[in-house]
């Protein structure tokens, strides 16, 4: 991606948390266009451009929360990744849950990263900005 600037979907209920991340990733000068939802079905109404999103831009990235409201973040991650049009776009597991069994379900949906938020404010904007730079970054992925 080098620079190359992409959409990227961030899954989170938790208004603070989404506005952190919104706000580490414009001061990083990550040049992407950042999409908030607030639950699971939202998320998946984006991805299949449906409902309220029939002219959504295909993500480059999904940063998804595990515990939300209406259709779990686990569902969301199985659906993405079984979806043969949706299964090569990245997800980051972005949640507070550091249970072993939430990190080997993630895995075995295919997640492509899970990350504990930490509880600490300094350090959870430390992890946007690192976050931010590799999957942005240092990443590199298919051309086409």
């Amino acid at each position: 991606m080098t620079g190359e600037a992409i959409t990227i979907l961030l899954v989170e209920d938790d208004a603070a948390h989404a506005e952190i991340v919104r706000r580490n990733l414009e001061q990083s000068r990550l040049a992407n266009h950042l999409i908030h939802v607030g639950d699971g079905q939202e998320a998946l109404d984006y991805l299949h451009r449906t409902d309220k999103y029939p002219d959504a831009v295909r993500p480059g990235l999904v940063l998804l929360d595990l515990r939300l409201p209406k259709v779990d973040g686990l569902e969301v991650l199985r659906e993405i990744k079984q979806d043969a049009d949706l299964a090569s776009i990245p997800v980051v597991v972005l949640t507070t849950s550091a249970a072993e069994s939430d990190v080997a379900q993630a895995y075995a949906h295919r997640a492509n990263s899970y990350v504990v938020k930490p509880v600490d404010f300094g350090q959870f904007v430390d992890l946007m900005k690192t976050l931010g730079y590799y999957w942005l970054i240092w990443n590199r992925y298919p051309s086409g």
